[in-house]
């Protein structure tokens, strides 16, 4: 806030005064009317000409100050920027305040603080050597801190060495390379990945992985298939026609017999073998014996048995 501003908002504003109503006389002759009486004695000392210029007499107020009393509008003239207004005024009082207060507090800190002496020896820690009270010492200390960080500033960020990339080292000294030792780090793990991963494939058989390289191609040529497929698909008949099914009676009619392969392309056994419960045909080389413990037998048995108990049990039911 400038002093312009603090002058016209405190002393160049004028608080408009309650009118007041007076019944006065109106006089019916104007100012020269009634009855003058003229002193032929007089010397011209007790009254001066009406012309005359006098700084010291009293300064006579015409109609016109009447007129300005009597007006409801204020007529004064504000010099210079307008005054404030109390938000403003507010705003500004309480910047005026707080300014004063830290000028305040900081002469009277800069008065009580005590008076340190560079003339002396000093210590590491930046105070001096000898006798002095825990406030001097304090004062020292907070001046030679003071002094690190400005210097610490002025440096900037070429001697400090921040943002630049760490140097590491080895037990003998030397500069390791950390690019190259991340790459190799990357690189092993790649190949731990990999060899965990021929692992975990080779724990699988030939048929699963022949069997996922069928469904792959199945969806591959999926893509180019129509959406409707009719009895004149020629692909379509043909996996139906090569399908073996064991209670087909017109299998032995067929002329062209597909040989016995595995799904890898090995040839099969073509004699009888007794069932197991995943399917899996003996190979080609079998000499026929069954070396197992006996369990598949069982294990058809339980099953066609719960089957044969079921039917039975239906069969009860619906004759009763």
């Amino acid at each position: 806030m400038s002093l312009a501003d603090y002058l016209a908002k405190n002393y160049l504003t004028a608080d408009s005064k309650p009118e007041k109503k007076t019944k006065k006389r109106k006089r019916k002759g104007g100012p020269q009317s009634g009855l003058i009486i003229a002193d032929d004695d007089a010397l011209g000392w007790g009254a001066k000409a009406a012309d005359a210029d006098d700084d010291d007499a009293p300064v006579n107020v015409s109609a016109g100050s009447a007129e300005f009393r009597k007006t409801k509008k204020n007529n004064w003239q504000t010099i210079g920027a307008p005054a404030p207004s109390s938000a403003d005024q507010a705003a500004a009082d309480a910047i005026i305040a707080s300014a004063a207060a830290e000028t305040s507090a900081r002469n009277i800190a800069d008065e009580e603080a005590p008076t340190v002496d560079d003339t002396g020896m000093k210590m590491e820690s930046g105070a001096h050597a000898g006798l002095q009270t825990a406030d001097q010492v304090t004062a020292q200390l907070k001046r030679k801190q003071a002094e690190e960080r400005r210097r610490f500033l002025a440096d900037g960020v070429e001697q400090t060495g921040q943002g630049k990339e760490t140097i590491y080292r080895d037990a003998s000294g030397r500069i390791i390379n950390v690019a190259m030792k991340r790459a190799e780090a990357r690189k092993k793990a790649e190949e731990e990945a990999a060899k965990a991963a021929a692992q975990v494939e080779a724990q699988k058989g030939d048929v699963q992985r022949a069997e996922r390289e069928r469904k792959k191609e199945a969806l591959k040529d999926a893509k180019y298939m129509p959406v409707a497929r009719y009895e004149d698909d020629v692909e379509m008949n043909e996996e139906m026609k090569e399908r073996e099914r064991w209670n087909d009676p017109a299998a032995q009619f067929l002329t062209k017999k597909k040989m016995g392969r595995s799904v890898t392309g090995k040839p099969l056994y073509t004699g009888a073998f007794t069932p197991n419960r995943y399917g899996i045909r003996p190979g080609h080389r079998w000499d026929g014996v069954d070396r197992g413990n006996g369990f598949e037998k069982e294990y058809f048995a339980a099953r066609n048995r719960r089957r044969d108990l079921k039917e039975l049990d239906y069969a009860w039911q619906m004759d009763e």
